[in-house]
Protein backbone atom coordinates (compact mmCIF):
# COMPACT_ATOMS: atom_id res chain seq x y z
CA UNK A 1 0.00 0.00 0.00
CA UNK A 2 1.72 3.58 -0.72
CA UNK A 3 -0.35 6.90 0.19
CA UNK A 4 -1.79 8.30 -3.72
CA UNK A 5 -4.78 10.74 -4.54
CA UNK A 6 -7.80 9.04 -4.81
CA UNK A 7 -10.97 10.73 -5.13
CA UNK A 8 -9.43 14.24 -4.23
CA UNK A 9 -7.70 12.84 -0.95
CA UNK A 10 -4.41 10.92 -0.29
CA UNK A 11 -5.61 7.37 0.41
CA UNK A 12 -3.67 4.26 0.55
CA UNK A 13 -3.69 2.40 -2.77
CA UNK A 14 -2.54 -1.22 -3.73
CA UNK A 15 0.56 -0.71 -5.96
CA UNK A 16 -0.44 -3.92 -7.23
CA UNK A 17 -4.04 -4.08 -8.14
CA UNK A 18 -4.79 -0.34 -7.31
CA UNK A 19 -7.24 -1.46 -4.87
CA UNK A 20 -8.03 2.21 -2.85
CA UNK A 21 -8.58 1.52 1.09
CA UNK A 22 -10.84 4.46 2.59
CA UNK A 23 -10.66 4.79 6.28
CA UNK A 24 -14.19 4.59 7.57
CA UNK A 25 -15.41 6.99 10.26
CA UNK A 26 -16.32 5.20 13.66
CA UNK A 27 -19.46 5.80 15.03
CA UNK A 28 -20.57 5.44 18.68
CA UNK A 29 -23.92 5.57 20.60
CA UNK A 30 -24.89 7.66 24.08
CA UNK A 31 -28.13 7.57 25.81
CA UNK A 32 -29.63 10.35 27.57
CA UNK A 33 -31.52 7.73 29.50
CA UNK A 34 -34.15 9.69 32.00
CA UNK A 35 -36.03 8.08 35.24
CA UNK A 36 -38.17 10.63 36.60
CA UNK A 37 -36.42 13.08 37.43
CA UNK A 38 -32.93 11.94 37.26
CA UNK A 39 -30.36 10.79 34.39
CA UNK A 40 -28.20 7.68 34.44
CA UNK A 41 -24.33 8.73 33.75
CA UNK A 42 -21.66 5.87 34.16
CA UNK A 43 -17.72 6.95 35.37
CA UNK A 44 -15.54 5.49 32.96
CA UNK A 45 -12.90 2.61 33.79
CA UNK A 46 -11.01 3.06 30.55
CA UNK A 47 -9.09 5.86 28.66
CA UNK A 48 -10.42 7.99 26.83
CA UNK A 49 -11.59 10.24 30.00
CA UNK A 50 -10.87 7.05 32.52
CA UNK A 51 -12.61 8.25 35.88
CA UNK A 52 -14.61 11.01 34.31
CA UNK A 53 -18.27 10.27 34.00
CA UNK A 54 -20.36 10.37 30.60
CA UNK A 55 -23.60 9.33 29.59
CA UNK A 56 -23.68 5.40 28.99
CA UNK A 57 -22.61 4.20 25.43
CA UNK A 58 -20.14 3.13 23.29
CA UNK A 59 -19.12 2.09 19.56
CA UNK A 60 -21.34 0.39 17.06
CA UNK A 61 -20.36 -2.84 15.82
CA UNK A 62 -20.49 -3.89 12.33
CA UNK A 63 -23.81 -4.63 11.46
CA UNK A 64 -25.87 -3.08 14.72
CA UNK A 65 -28.27 -0.71 13.95
CA UNK A 66 -27.60 2.49 16.34
CA UNK A 67 -30.93 1.52 18.73
CA UNK A 68 -29.72 -2.24 18.85
CA UNK A 69 -26.25 -0.92 19.94
CA UNK A 70 -27.25 1.68 22.50
CA UNK A 71 -29.25 -1.36 24.28
CA UNK A 72 -26.26 -3.79 23.72
CA UNK A 73 -24.02 -0.73 25.09
CA UNK A 74 -26.41 0.05 28.34
CA UNK A 75 -27.03 -4.04 29.11
CA UNK A 76 -23.11 -4.40 29.20
CA UNK A 77 -22.22 -1.63 31.09
CA UNK A 78 -25.00 -1.64 33.71
CA UNK A 79 -26.89 -4.35 33.07
CA UNK A 80 -30.12 -2.08 32.36
CA UNK A 81 -33.24 -3.13 30.01
CA UNK A 82 -34.18 0.26 28.01
CA UNK A 83 -36.38 1.45 25.10
CA UNK A 84 -34.64 3.76 23.18
CA UNK A 85 -36.36 6.54 21.50
CA UNK A 86 -35.68 9.48 19.03
CA UNK A 87 -32.21 10.60 18.06
CA UNK A 88 -31.37 13.83 19.48
CA UNK A 89 -27.94 14.81 17.70
CA UNK A 90 -25.36 14.05 16.58
CA UNK A 91 -21.98 15.27 17.54
CA UNK A 92 -18.42 14.85 15.75
CA UNK A 93 -15.91 12.57 17.61
CA UNK A 94 -12.53 14.04 17.92
CA UNK A 95 -9.47 11.98 18.34
CA UNK A 96 -5.95 12.94 18.95
CA UNK A 97 -5.38 16.29 18.83
CA UNK A 98 -8.98 16.85 18.17
CA UNK A 99 -9.23 15.40 14.69
CA UNK A 100 -12.45 14.18 13.67
CA UNK A 101 -12.72 10.11 13.58
CA UNK A 102 -16.28 9.84 13.57
CA UNK A 103 -19.48 10.97 14.43
CA UNK A 104 -21.90 10.31 18.12
CA UNK A 105 -25.27 9.40 17.93
CA UNK A 106 -27.58 10.39 20.68
CA UNK A 107 -30.76 8.96 21.61
CA UNK A 108 -33.15 9.79 24.79
CA UNK A 109 -34.06 6.85 26.23
CA UNK A 110 -35.77 5.71 29.66
CA UNK A 111 -35.53 2.13 31.53
CA UNK A 112 -38.92 -0.61 30.39
CA UNK A 113 -39.54 -1.59 33.77
CA UNK A 114 -37.23 -0.93 36.53
CA UNK A 115 -34.56 1.91 36.88
CA UNK A 116 -32.14 -0.40 39.56
CA UNK A 117 -28.57 -0.80 38.34
CA UNK A 118 -28.11 -4.87 38.87
CA UNK A 119 -24.36 -4.07 38.06
CA UNK A 120 -21.25 -2.04 36.61
CA UNK A 121 -19.56 -3.57 33.95
CA UNK A 122 -17.38 -3.46 31.06
CA UNK A 123 -15.72 -0.07 30.66
CA UNK A 124 -17.65 1.50 33.50
CA UNK A 125 -16.69 1.53 37.02
CA UNK A 126 -19.58 3.32 38.74
CA UNK A 127 -22.73 4.25 37.56
CA UNK A 128 -25.68 6.48 39.19
CA UNK A 129 -28.99 8.17 38.55
CA UNK A 130 -28.45 12.30 39.17
CA UNK A 131 -31.06 15.06 39.29
CA UNK A 132 -30.13 18.13 37.64
CA UNK A 133 -28.40 20.18 40.29
CA UNK A 134 -26.45 16.67 41.71
CA UNK A 135 -24.77 16.36 37.78
CA UNK A 136 -20.84 16.12 38.56
CA UNK A 137 -18.31 18.86 37.22
CA UNK A 138 -15.90 16.13 36.03
CA UNK A 139 -17.92 15.02 32.83
CA UNK A 140 -15.53 13.10 30.26
CA UNK A 141 -16.82 14.26 26.92
CA UNK A 142 -18.57 17.69 25.14
CA UNK A 143 -21.66 15.49 23.69
CA UNK A 144 -22.46 14.57 27.43
CA UNK A 145 -21.87 18.06 29.00
CA UNK A 146 -23.83 19.83 26.05
CA UNK A 147 -27.11 17.17 26.22
CA UNK A 148 -26.80 17.11 30.29
CA UNK A 149 -27.19 20.95 30.02
CA UNK A 150 -30.17 21.17 27.28
CA UNK A 151 -31.86 18.46 29.71
CA UNK A 152 -31.06 20.40 33.12
CA UNK A 153 -32.47 23.81 31.85
CA UNK A 154 -35.64 21.84 30.05
CA UNK A 155 -36.24 19.59 33.46
CA UNK A 156 -36.33 22.76 36.05
CA UNK A 157 -39.52 24.13 36.23
CA UNK A 158 -40.54 27.79 34.83
CA UNK A 159 -40.45 30.18 38.25
CA UNK A 160 -44.31 30.88 37.41
CA UNK A 161 -44.84 27.07 37.76
CA UNK A 162 -43.22 26.62 40.80
CA UNK A 163 -46.01 28.00 43.03
CA UNK A 164 -48.50 25.74 41.29
CA UNK A 165 -46.39 22.91 41.01
CA UNK A 166 -45.95 22.54 44.70
CA UNK A 167 -50.08 23.55 45.20
CA UNK A 168 -50.61 20.72 43.20
CA UNK A 169 -48.18 18.21 44.43
CA UNK A 170 -50.08 18.71 48.13
CA UNK A 171 -53.06 17.48 46.49
CA UNK A 172 -51.76 14.75 45.16
CA UNK A 173 -52.70 16.24 40.82
CA UNK A 174 -48.86 17.75 39.98
CA UNK A 175 -48.94 17.78 36.02
CA UNK A 176 -44.96 16.72 35.01
CA UNK A 177 -43.98 18.14 32.01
Amino acid sequence: MAERERFNAMRPVCSSCDFVQFHDPKVAVIGLVLHEDRALLIQRAVDPAKGKWSLPGGYMDAGEMPEEALRRELMEEVGLKAAIGELIDIFPMAGDQGARIGIVLAFRAEPYASASIPYVADDAQDAGWFRAEEIPVDLAFESTRTLLEGWGESSLPAPEDVGRIREDDASGQAEHR
